[in-house]
Formats: C-alpha cells, structure tokens, sequence
C-alpha cells in the first residue's frame, strides 16, 4: 500500500507489549545482570560484535542490494528514524533476522527470510528489527545471541557467576520483546495481512508456485485465515501438562512460536489500539509518561488473566482427576 502514513516522533511506547516491559525491568532486578552485562560488553565491544554477526555479510547500500535498501529507506521514512543503522544481508537457507550491537546497532537479514517472503512481508520485518533498535532492545538482544551464539564454556570471565536465573529471565524477557517489535512490523507496513502472513511462511515455508508441477516442488495453497485458527487452538486447548511443554519448549529459545505471534499481533489489531495510532493517537518521543513498574505488571497481568485462569482450571481438573484416581486405588487395594 503507497498510502501509508507517517508516524511522525513516534515513541516506541506506543507499541511496546506490557509484558515486554515488566519483563525487561524483572530482568533488570536480578542480582548480577548488571555485572553479567556489564562483563559480556567490555569483552566483545562494538568490533567484536561485528565481527561476530557481520564478519561474513554484505552491507546494503545504494549499489549493493539497492532495492533492500530502498525499501529499508521506506520503513526508516515511516517510522521517523535517522538513518545510521546498517542493514546487511548474511548467506545461511536460516530463516531469522535480527539486531544487534551495543553503541551502533545494526541489522543482519539472512538470505534465507528474504526469499521466503514477498516485498510487503519484509517490509514488516524491517520494521520488526528497526522497532527493537527503536525501543533499546539491542543490548541485551545482543547478550542473548552471543550466549547461545558462542555458549558459557567460552566465556570464562561469567565462571562461578549463577546464570541460570539470568538466562531464563533473559530469553524470557527476549521472546516477548518480540512480540511488541512484531507491532513494530506492523506499523511500518501498515498492512496486517501482510504481517501475519509472514508469520504463517516462517512457520510452514511457502508454496513455490506456478511452474512446480511434475519437478517434485511444493505446488500449493497456503490459507492465513485457518492458520489464525490453528493459532488460537493453540494458545487456549491443551490440558495443564501440555501448558508445562508448551513452556519447556521455548524455555532457552529467543523467539516465541510463530503461531503465537500471529495470533498477538491479530489480537492488537482487533483491539483498536493499531488503528488509533495510525489516525495520530499516540505518544511522541520525548513527551512519553512516566510509568511506573506496578503499572506495567498489572497491565502484563491484565492482558494474560484470561489465559491464565484457563491454564489454572486445567491444573485444577488434573489435580482432581489424580486425587479420584488415588483414592480408587487405594480402596481397591486388598486390606
């Protein structure tokens, strides 16, 4: 769409998910983080980060990928950012984008996402990445990375330190700072089928179309409608153990389910909230309110109470049904 507006100074507040606050500023409180952060960026620094996730990408510019670039240019333009992050662009079949650095953050697109997906959908994941630099996620973006990039056994100035609470309030705090970067996405593109229609290929691939027939390609037909379905079948069926692996298989992983996203990011926009920023409701940098922490855990405890109250119920019938089935048990035992 050629129409899309300019959010002009708008301040990252303006989409950032509670959760993703109250979890960051949880993070925060954790005695040690400081000095683990403090540590993990004296030893890499802004070269060594470069090195690490850039080393071997091309940047773009206006000869190098000047297409990329000038979309990324579109994206800067609509969400009223200077320009001076680099974009580069990484040769890896993995489908992830992410940003990253210390002082001067930067993107890194790998090849694979951009041919997964169509103009409009990398449009929003532009927007998704300049959204964390936006928001100031890319410090500890960049920790997370580089932990499960280079690992602890390599790190031997953290020796002794306890970094299991750490890890698992940092992945935690990661994953939902995806999901205020994917209203990031949204907004940049301003185009909500778009957005969740990437969600649905990093999820399940893409046909690869016309021509495919008879050459064993994948010559078929992809429905975001139903994948919003199968979105919301996940994130409210399943009994309590199923809630234990749904939170054992994400534990140490930096990004939540794609059907998770999908179905977030549908929810905001039947919220309202998308479409009044769009008409100009929201805050400007600079001017944001302050907030206090108890806001942001009563507003995160707010949009998940319904979910929580479901998974409660379940660990409720399974508690009984274990209580009747102890019970059978032991009257059925021989006296």
């Amino acid at each position: 769409m050629a129409d899309r507006k300019i959010l002009t100074q708008i301040s990252p507040t303006a989409w950032e998910h509670p959760a993703d606050r109250a979890a960051l500023q949880t993070l925060r409180a954790i005695p040690g983080f400081d000095e683990v952060v403090r540590k993990i960026a004296s030893f890499f620094g802004e070269r060594g980060v470069r090195h690490l996730f850039a080393g071997n990408a091309v940047r773009v510019g206006p000869r190098q990928r000047p297409k990329l670039y000038a979309l990324y240019g579109e994206v800067l333009e609509t969400m009223d950012w200077p320009a001076g992050n680099e974009l580069y662009v990484t040769q890896t079949p993995t489908v992830n984008a992410m940003a990253v650095g210390f002082d001067k953050p930067f993107i890194v697109i790998n090849s694979g996402l951009l041919g997964l997906l169509e103009r409009e959908e990398q449009r929003t994941i532009l927007g998704h990445e300049l959204g964390h630099i936006m928001s100031g996620h890319t410090t500890y973006t960049t920790m997370a990375l580089i932990l499960l990039t280079v690992g602890l056994r390599n790190l031997p100035f953290l020796a002794g330190m306890a970094l299991l609470p750490i890890e698992l309030a940092l992945f935690e705090w990661y994953r939902k700072s995806e999901l205020s970067s994917d209203r990031a996405g949204l907004l940049s593109g301003q185009d909500p089928t778009a957005a969740m229609m990437a969600e649905l290929k990093m999820a399940g691939g893409k046909p690869r179309g016309v021509g495919a027939e008879g050459l064993g390609l994948d010559d078929d037909e992809i429905n975001l409608d139903e994948f919003l379905v199968q979105a919301e079948e996940y994130e409210t069926g399943g009994t309590a153990i199923d809630s234990v692996f749904k939170f054992l298989n994400v534990a140490f992983q930096t990004h939540p389910f794609h059907t998770v996203r999908a179905a977030e990011l549908h929810r905001w926009v039947r919220s309202g909230e998308y479409y009044r920023i769009l008409e100009g409701d929201y805050p400007r940098r600079g001017s944001e309110p302050e907030r206090p922490l108890s806001q942001d855990y009563a507003e995160a405890g707010s949009y998940y109470e319904q979910q929580a109250r479901q998974a409660m119920d379940q660990v409720g019938d399974v508690l009984v049904r274990a209580r009747d089935a102890f019970t059978q048990a032991v009257r059925g035992r021989p006296k």
